[in-house]
């Protein structure tokens, strides 16, 4: 048995909201990944009589596709979709079978609409929680364009076929055989790469707003919501719905819910906005705030929309080494997120650059999985809790290094080394290795303010008790601001303080 009686019970239920037939065909050899994806298969046959199983070849092999009695619908998984990927798997079922997916109409519409033959290749790692989101927009493309196929590719069953392209992020998605993007991608974002997406005049064209949220993350979420329910016309700008609680795997410290991982309490931040009257304009991106009669902020895409009061929440991206081989080698050996691309470096050497929590936690994740780490620190110790580095120090295959600068990621093609310099000695040293993982803190997302709200050197906008930035009329809230602790809750917390502020705000003025 592949599945645990937990799951199946779940699963149980799932398969009951089958509504047609459906086909997996397979395509077997004698391998590990074989056997096991044939007990998942009958597994899943067993328990609904609405899938039947048919033996073939299919391109991948271990490989099954999800098909309509009939009809070759292009949904096809290499390798077993468990972990990460058993929900992408129940969708598509669902899905297959004739379940409309629970997309906007607007999006469905687009799909339908597509011309053209598009084959999709997604590769992934079943640790990966940005991987379900790219391999179910794909997925649902293929249930409803009979010109769209994808192929969910298992990177550690196929790591031969993952090594000649090489591949060392993911997801990474193919399309027609060529590179076409890495990283989490929501179905909307893949069809405006498709060149299906929202124009600008369509955005310019709308009245002006109470209040406007620039940024979807924890803070903009709360600030939407709590300005909507004041009955005012409310905006929400969102590069992504979630930000960077998306790249989030692990939740713990949410009071009220003892674990949750990021993705999840994302879609619930977006599933609850969405109960409020409010326009939410996503995969949208700020560039120039500007302050006349009223507060105008202007979009790349050209698009200007204006508000009587702004939120600003736009959060916070990975920190930067700013090292010559760092942007050349990104996706191609440098690594932000250990828990999505780890498994691409099985039996590798890696290192890890941050001494603090998120580092000292990478480090130990990857050490379970690779050959080696080598830990390197700027400051002369580490500044993770103790207990993290307690259990760092039981670990043979870890190397720590204090007070070393780094200098130099190298490589041709691919990394292959690190340069660092001993900051007592000045003395430089290289070690040979395949990967590197960045994980030194967070900075703010406010290049863009340049020259408008007052900001701390560290770039985070300077509020006060009320939210209130330098410019009235502008409110900001969360991981952008100079608030002391950057925590879920507490921009939550500050997101609705802001949408407070900004009413009053209205109110007096």
């Amino acid at each position: 048995m592949i599945l645990d009686k937990d799951i199946k019970a779940q699963l149980a239920q799932y398969l009951q909201m089958m509504e047609g037939d459906v086909l997996l065909k397979v395509s077997a050899g004698s391998d590990d990944v074989s056997r096991d994806m044939l007990d998942l298969v009958d597994e899943l046959a067993n328990m609904s009589s609405h899938i039947k199983v048919k033996k073939t070849e299919l391109e991948r092999t271990p490989s099954f596709s999800v098909n309509r009695i009939g009809e070759d619908t292009g949904v096809t998984f290499a390798g077993v979709p468990l972990g990460h990927e058993f929900t992408s798997l129940v969708l598509a079922l669902l899905q297959v079978s004739g379940r409309s997916p629970k997309v906007d109409q607007k999006l469905i519409d687009q799909v339908k609409n597509i011309k053209g033959d598009y084959h999709f290749e997604s590769y992934i790692s079943l640790t990966c929680h940005n991987c379900p989101d790219v391999v179910q927009a794909l997925n649902i493309m293929s249930t409803l364009n009979p010109n769209i196929t994808h192929t969910m590719i298992d990177g550690a069953a196929f790591k031969e076929e993952v090594d000649n392209k090489n591949i060392m992020a993911v997801p990474t998605v193919f399309l027609n055989g060529e590179s076409f993007g890495s990283g989490r991608m929501t179905l909307e974002e893949i069809l405006a790469k498709m060149g299906n997406g929202s124009d600008a005049s369509e955005l310019s064209d709308k009245e002006p707003f109470d209040v406007l949220v620039v940024g979807g993350g924890p803070a903009g979420a709360s600030a939407a919501i709590y300005a909507a329910r004041k009955g005012i016309r409310t905006g929400i700008i969102a590069e992504r719905f979630g930000g960077q609680v998306m790249d989030t795997l692990g939740i713990e410290n949410f009071i009220g819910t003892k674990y949750t991982e990021g993705p999840k309490l994302a879609a619930s931040l977006e599933e609850h906005v969405k109960e409020y009257n409010v326009d939410i304009m996503n995969l949208q991106r700020a560039k120039r705030l500007e302050k006349k009669d009223l507060i105008a902020i202007v979009l790349e895409n050209g698009a200007i929309l204006r508000s009587k009061t702004v939120i600003l929440s736009t959060g916070a991206r990975w920190r930067n080494i700013g090292v010559p081989g760092e942007s050349e080698f990104k996706n191609k050996g440098v690594a932000y997120c250990p828990h999505c691309d780890g498994p691409l470096f099985a039996g590798k050497d890696v290192a890890v650059i941050g001494g603090g929590n998120s580092g000292i936690e990478a480090a130990i994740d990857l050490a379970g999985i690779v050959k080696h780490v080598t830990v390197i620190e700027f400051a002369p110790e580490l500044k993770a809790d103790s207990v993290l580095q307690n259990r760092l120090n039981s670990l043979p295959n870890v190397t720590v290094i204090k007070n070393a600068q780094t200098k130099e990621i190298t490589g041709t093609d691919k990394v292959n080394g690190i340069t660092y310099m001993d900051r007592d000695t000045q003395e430089e040293h290289h070690v040979e290795l395949q990967g590197v993982f960045v994980q030194i803190g967070l900075v703010p997302n406010t290049d863009w303010l340049e020259g408008t709200v007052e900001r701390t050197r560290m770039g985070e906008i300077i509020v006060d008790q009320h939210g209130a930035t330098s410019v009235p009329g502008v409110y900001a809230a969360g991981d952008c601001t100079n608030s002391p602790y950057k925590q879920i809750i507490i921009s939550m917390g500050s997101g609705a303080t802001a949408a407070l502020g900004a009413f009053d705000y209205l109110i007096r003025n």
